[in-house]
């Protein structure tokens, strides 16, 4: 008896490329107008990760 083993679906991409520059675009945004804000260097690092995101 041989058993057949279904291969797992090919995952897809969620985000497109202009999916990532449109959230790099808003986070951009969002850090300019909350330059004061504590929290802004994580947003500085969510926007670089969106840029190195695109690249690929």
């Amino acid at each position: 008896m041989t058993t057949m083993t279904a291969e797992p679906a090919r995952a897809r991409a969620v985000l497109s490329n202009q999916d990532f520059k449109l959230l790099q675009e808003a986070v951009l945004y969002y850090m300019r107008a909350h330059e004061d804000d504590p929290v802004s260097s994580t947003y500085s690092n969510l926007y670089h990760r969106l840029g190195s995101a695109t690249r690929r």
